[in-house]
């Protein structure tokens, strides 16, 4: 019996893409999974097509680490053009509505406080929202009716930048997980009496990542390229424990490295032992061996790694 052909190279870490405009974020982790040969690749965090900016890609067991990303605050920079409603809460549906009304800003930012702390949110009718197990995006381009309830969302901040002329204005803000900038924009149009959609979207931030750390698709080919070649694409990964640094990281043994890896729990003694309480991560020999929890002095895996 012939052994399974591996696809792709076991590849481990976080590359934090700039995502261009026209491509969707399951193309953009295909044409990555090409270029590196890698065997596993995900995505924290779908951005439109319409969207650029951050795109966090996890190789390997970076993929274990997914869910700290997805629970990071975001933030983005984006653009409304009043006047319409499209069905998409963006430039790329039809017109749904007109209005001949703009606002000015001093009612744009009287309406801001409305929009920011926990709100409910209706999510737009393009939005991967399940409805009776199929996507709201699928039911939509059928065309079928279907009505989507009002969900908790979470704008930390929501600041007016600029409002270049009368038939637009950016914007700035920070949310938390499962916020529709989009719908922002559609509920805010309706609020003012004007209309609205989203012109244009960058997301600056995702947890832990910014703009400062991104590389883009272009950037990524030249590398691979060059001389550099795979060398050089490995090198713009940053480590798997990039995504938990809003947890301790806990330094233990070898034998207790094995002992973790094997699922079992880690008595934490001795006089330098830490005293701590909650979710860390395990390293040893400066490699990640473990995300777990501390209880009483026992460090208990809940997920560990094959970093090799």
């Amino acid at each position: 019996m012939k052994a399974r052909r591996r696809k792709g190279e076991p590849v481990h870490g976080w590359l934090v893409l700039d995502k261009p405009a026209g491509m969707t974020s399951t193309e953009a982790v295909a044409r990555l999974k090409r270029m590196f040969s890698a065997a596993k690749v995900g995505h924290a965090g779908t951005l439109d097509p319409l969207a650029t900016g951050i795109l966090p890609i996890a190789f390997g067991e970076a993929t274990k680490t997914v869910p700290h990303i997805m629970d990071g605050q975001k933030s983005y920079l984006f653009t409304v053009d009043w006047g319409s409603e499209t069905e998409t809460d963006d430039s790329e549906g039809a017109e749904v509505a007109t209005s001949r009304e703009r606002p000015e800003t001093g009612r744009i930012e009287a309406e801001l406080p409305v929009f920011t702390g926990d709100i409910m949110q209706v999510p737009p009718t393009f939005s991967a929202v399940k409805v009776n197990g199929a996507r709201a995006y699928d039911l939509a381009r059928d065309g079928q009716e279907f009505e989507l309830s009002a969900r908790p969302a979470r704008i930390e901040r929501l600041e007016l930048v600029e409002q270049p002329d009368s038939d637009r204005a950016v914007f700035e803000a920070d949310c938390a997980k499962g916020t529709y900038v989009r719908a922002i924009a559609r509920d805010l149009g309706r609020a003012l009496g004007c209309l609205g959609h989203v012109s244009s979207l960058r997301r600056t931030r995702v947890g832990p990542f910014d703009l400062k750390g991104t590389i883009s698709l272009d950037k990524l080919m030249e590398i691979s390229h060059s001389a550099a070649g795979r060398e050089g694409l490995l090198s713009a990964l940053k480590p798997v424990e990039t995504a938990l640094d809003d947890i301790p990281a806990l330094t233990i043994s070898g034998s207790d490295a094995a002992r973790l890896k094997r699922g079992q729990s880690v008595l934490l003694r001795g006089r330098d032992a830490p005293v701590i309480t909650g979710p860390v991560y395990a390293t040893s020999n400066g490699m990640l061996v473990a995300l777990g929890e501390v209880e009483q002095g026992t460090l208990r895996p809940t997920r560990v790694f094959n970093l090799m």
